[in-house]
């Protein structure tokens, strides 16, 4: 920040995109101490692609970096061996060791994206978990009653519903509360889903004797569907690793209703801009094409940079607005694979796709054409030619070279 912020003003700016914050008035008090706090943020590596659903919160640690805060990301090597139950309705599949380091190295460039590396600090939770004596852990475990753990929505469910839950699944809130003790955490951010870990660690550092960390929780960004969250096993994500231009052209493919969410959570856009906007589009003063690509525009230019966001909107205009698919991504394959090549493989080797299902899914909904005709049978065996043009959705357009 280029001028102090009093901690009023501090709390006003946090507030701005965010669910919850429990309890607000123990958080003012913290930021009215004028120490730096310690920020929390811990996330598993059980996947090696984030996507701008985890940008939601790590844009609201950036705030907290900007404001002058110690902000902690804490790599949870250690409770991705048991694999968080939030949102699951059976045990999540353990990872290995391999996988998880695996996945850890990717994290690191993908936050450098949002959060400014040379002010953070990175743990890795197997530090301490891995350390824990017998006595220690029984000791934790004697802090929380079993009645307590299944008030969990997703444990009451699965309970409900006579789903197994494995008892390792039960420690997890304890070891990720445990994680906020072994910090000190003045505050803990996490998505709203995470609330009943988040209120653990509070829970377990008063009862460890100390401060009890403020929660701050931002909500969970619908994909691009605009119904379930943002999650790459359900092919509505934008990676963090995605090209510019196919992040942008997803992007366009959101609902007018839902880019207004998008500005707020992504953008931090705050209420009184949003409302104007919606006025201009309203009124027809602005016309929501144009707003949409301002604001995919900018997230492209945020996550990204300012110069991939740039070609990326002439990128757009030239194929959607002004049919020019000379501007069409060219990919270099002939030659350098089968030909024929199998659709499915054609979509991943395009980077189109991730996976094998991502791609039948788009198949089956009459997404995918080659030189305007539509493709819908998973088995087809595609002759490559110079200068095929290939639509994948809406917005993704590849050109044969």
């Amino acid at each position: 920040m280029t001028k102090q912020l009093t901690a009023q003003q501090q709390l006003d700016l946090i507030k701005i995109g965010t669910a919850q914050i429990i309890p607000e008035d123990e958080l003012l008090k913290k930021l009215q101490s004028g120490k730096p706090l310690q920020i929390k943020l811990g996330m598993d590596p059980t996947a090696p692609d984030l996507h701008l659903g985890h940008a939601v919160v790590l844009s609201k640690m950036r705030q907290f970096q900007d404001l002058g805060h110690t902000v902690i990301f804490l790599i949870g090597d250690f409770t991705a061996r048991i694999g968080d139950p939030t949102g699951r309705s059976k045990t999540r599949p353990p990872l290995s060791e391999e996988q998880i380091a695996e996945h850890t190295k990717t994290y690191f460039e993908q936050v450098g994206k949002i959060l400014d590396t040379k002010k953070l600090i990175i743990r890795y939770n197997s530090e301490w978990l891995d350390q824990l004596t017998s006595r220690e852990m029984l000791k934790l475990c004697g802090k929380v009653t079993l009645s307590r753990l299944i008030e969990r929505d997703d444990f009451a469910k699965r309970l409900a519903e006579n789903q197994t839950i494995g008892f390792h699944e039960l420690f997890y809130p304890l070891m990720q509360g445990y994680d906020s003790v072994a910090l000190h955490a003045d505050v803990e951010l996490g998505g709203t889903d995470q609330t009943f870990n988040l209120l653990m660690g509070r829970f377990l550092q008063e009862h460890y004797g100390q401060a009890g960390q403020a929660i701050v929780t931002t909500p969970l960004l619908e994909g691009l569907d605009g119904v379930q969250k943002m999650s790459k096993s359900l092919g509505n994500s934008v990676g963090l690793t995605e090209p510019a231009d196919q992040a942008f052209g997803k992007l366009m493919s959101i609902s007018d209703l839902l880019m207004w969410r998008y500005a707020q959570l992504l953008l931090h856009r705050d209420a009184q801009t949003i409302s104007a906007w919606e006025a201009g589009v309203a009124s027809g003063n602005i016309h929501p094409m144009e707003m949409k690509k301002t604001i995919a525009h900018d997230i492209v230019a945020r996550f990204w940079s300012l110069a991939e966001a740039e070609q990326a909107r002439k990128q757009f205009e030239a194929l959607f607005q002004k049919k020019d698919y000379s501007q069409a991504q060219e990919v270099d394959l002939l030659g350098k694979t089968a030909n024929p090549l199998w659709i499915v493989d054609l979509l991943k080797q395009l980077g189109a796709v991730t996976g094998s299902s991502e791609a039948r899914r788009l198949l089956e909904a009459g997404a995918v054409h080659i030189d305007n005709e539509t493709i819908t049978d998973p088995k087809a065996q595609i002759e490559l030619k110079s200068g095929m043009t290939i639509k994948v959705g809406k917005h993704r357009f590849y050109k044969v070279k």
